[in-house]
């Protein structure tokens, strides 16, 4: 599908950063960065931005949970770029600090993106404007929109939507229980509520949805999409960008950078860390669970396969 007005985001090392506490190597990092600028992608989210303590320190939780300007240039500065994709970092709610945020014209950093939960989307936008007074693009994250009550989510719509300062608004399947059905009705009620804004999309793979999901998002207009190389991303992973921009079909976008780097770099992190659908990811995801659970059971070695135990335990516990 060609619509020159779409806009590709991979988020490679922050999404699958969730999987090893953001244990990537600076050549695996690099490895991305130089894949998504020879592709052609438009924006690359690093990693998260929050606050370093006594008990959360780099050191166990790496790099790209706090995406320190000068960490973020040492990438960048390893490929030259014919045109560098913008650069993105995520806000958490409740983790961050913004004051330790530099003006966007002495950052590498062109975007923050803040993602919250309706109950904190006062809070969301406060991040959200403040970063646009530092002169970032912005976006607003729900997070978990399908286990939102419908009356708040409307109500948390409405202030996104009067909120000048917030350029871009994402319907997120955390819990990849979406079909695609849901994605339309979604879109349309953020589009009935938040008329004035740009809308994105992410999706997750628990039901091996998220590539057709992500396709549905663009059916229905959606002009900001994200993905990951490899489908990289917590439990069950995300959009597949390679699939996403064979799909799109635009002349801009070269997949070749993708595939060379999925053969030296993914493959052999494959045996390092896992990600992409199995049977227990796809249980959370029907359920319209958090995969804190399936995930839990994936780290344990001896029970890891156990999709019928599970699914009981699952199901007797569901509301």
């Amino acid at each position: 599908m060609y619509r020159p007005e779409i806009k590709v985001l991979d988020c490679t090392i922050r999404d699958g950063g969730l999987i090893n506490n953001y244990q990537f190597t600076d050549d695996f990092v690099k490895a991305v960065y130089r894949a998504v600028c020879d592709s052609g992608v438009d924006m690359m989210e690093f990693g998260k931005k929050l606050v370093e303590s006594d008990t959360y320190k780099r050191s166990e939780y790496g790099h790209w949970n706090f995406c320190d300007d000068d960490d973020i240039r040492r990438i960048m500065d390893s490929h030259e770029c014919k045109k560098p994709p913008l650069i993105a970092a995520m806000f958490d709610v409740g983790r961050v600090d913004i004051d330790q945020l530099n003006p966007c014209d002495q950052s590498p950093v062109d975007m923050i993106r803040t993602a919250c939960y309706v109950a904190d989307i006062d809070k969301g936008i406060d991040l959200a404007k403040r970063s646009k007074d530092l002169g970032y693009l912005t976006t607003i994250n729900i997070m978990a929109a399908s286990a939102a009550i419908e009356s708040d989510l409307i109500e948390a719509l409405g202030q996104v939507n009067e909120s000048k300062e917030v350029d871009y608004l994402y319907l997120v399947d955390s819990f990849g229980a979406f079909y695609s059905e849901q994605v339309t009705y979604y879109l349309n009620m953020y589009k009935k509520y938040a008329p004035d804004k740009e809308l994105g999309f992410h999706a997750h793979n628990n039901q091996q949805l998220g590539f057709s999901n992500t396709q549905q998002a663009i059916i229905e207009g959606v002009n900001l999409l994200d993905a990951t190389i490899n489908g990289i991303g917590r439990g069950a992973g995300n959009c597949n960008l390679e699939l996403l921009l064979m799909f799109l079909k635009n002349p801009k976008f070269d997949v070749k950078p993708l595939y060379k780097t999925i053969q030296e770099d993914f493959v052999p992190l494959r045996k390092e860390i896992e990600w992409g659908f199995n049977d227990i990811y796809g249980i959370s995801g029907c359920l319209n669970q958090h995969p804190r659970e399936a995930m839990k059971l994936r780290a344990d070695k001896e029970n890891r396969d156990k999709c019928y135990d599970f699914f009981l335990e699952c199901t007797s516990t569901a509301v």
